[in-house]
């Protein structure tokens, strides 16, 4: 049996994530979905199971913080966030996490940590990933991860009415509303993937201004 492991598609789904999706049993997303639309796509493809990531807005209320489930006798926690784990880890083979963007594979006590990384924008040097779990019938499991191609990664347009500093702090304002980063892109006429950028980088860096936002961001 085989499960597809994405996470932070934050609006995005590749042409090339599908494809290679395809034939999967299950699909695992680790959140930061940021849209409906990803996981109705998915679920064409095969079940999703799915966590809220912090940049899933509104929309996604009903998806669940954490989740567990059994694949091919595999026991699997989901969170989006492995720091927000409360407590001790549940009794589980397999803990799926993403939120860094950065893959991991972290055998400990018996148990595998996994983050898929990110498949959506590109974030900074980071390279897009996801990862393949197939199950083995004597028992066991394999993961492999899948780099995806550089050419495949656009890169976000910056807005041509605007200026970026004054976009910036208008995002950052409308990120401590609460807002959704779709309406957020909506509201300022810019795509869902540079405010989803511009809100990831001012809710993972604690006290940034608009100049460190800029700075981070290239710009």
């Amino acid at each position: 049996m085989k499960a597809g492991i994405i996470s932070d598609t934050h609006g995005l789904l590749r042409q090339e994530v599908s494809e290679l999706l395809r034939g999967c049993n299950i699909i695992l997303h680790g959140g930061d979905i940021n849209r409906r639309e990803i996981l109705e796509e998915l679920g064409k493809i095969a079940p999703v199971y799915a966590v809220r990531g912090n940049n899933d807005g509104e929309w996604a209320q009903d998806l669940p913080e954490t989740r567990t489930l059994v694949f091919g006798g595999l026991r699997i926690f989901m969170i989006h966030n492995r720091k927000k784990i409360r407590g001790s880890v549940p009794d589980c083979d397999i803990v799926l996490f993403g939120h860094t963007h950065k893959y991991e594979e972290i055998r400990e006590n018996g148990r595998l940590w996994l983050n898929p990384g990110s498949c959506g924008p590109r974030r900074f040097s980071l390279p897009a990933t996801m990862a393949i779990m197939e199950t083995q019938e004597e028992g066991g499991f394999t993961v492999r991860r899948i780099d995806l191609p550089g050419k495949a990664l656009p890169a976000p347009s910056p807005p041509c009415a605007k200026d970026m500093k004054e976009l910036v702090c208008a995002v950052m304002r409308d990120t401590d509303r609460g807002k959704p980063v779709e309406r957020i892109a909506r509201d300022h006429g810019i795509d869902t993937a540079l405010a989803g950028q511009i809100c990831r980088l001012y809710l993972t860096h604690p006290g940034v201004d608009a100049d460190g936002i800029l700075n981070k961001m290239g710009l």
